[in-house]
């Protein structure tokens, strides 16, 4: 994967062939994060782009918390 340009403006053609980029390293177990960090972009560019191509987002993982007292 490359790394862009800090502040570089992604349009067009180079904005699609990201977007497929990502989608298929998102559909492999990366996450958002991890695709931030290896393109140099923040986290929301990520999640607008694979949002804005049509890929369904994985929930947050993680412990869930419960409130004290309360079984679920």
């Amino acid at each position: 994967m490359t790394t862009l340009a800090k502040g570089k403006r992604i349009t067009g053609t180079e904005r699609e062939a990201l977007a497929k980029e990502l989608k298929k390293r998102y559909a492999a177990g990366a996450s958002i994060r991890e695709l931030a960090t290896e393109t140099n972009r923040s986290y929301g560019f990520i999640h607008r782009l694979l949002n804005d191509s049509g890929v369904k987002l994985r929930g947050r993982g993680g412990a869930t918390r419960s409130r004290a007292g309360v079984e679920r």
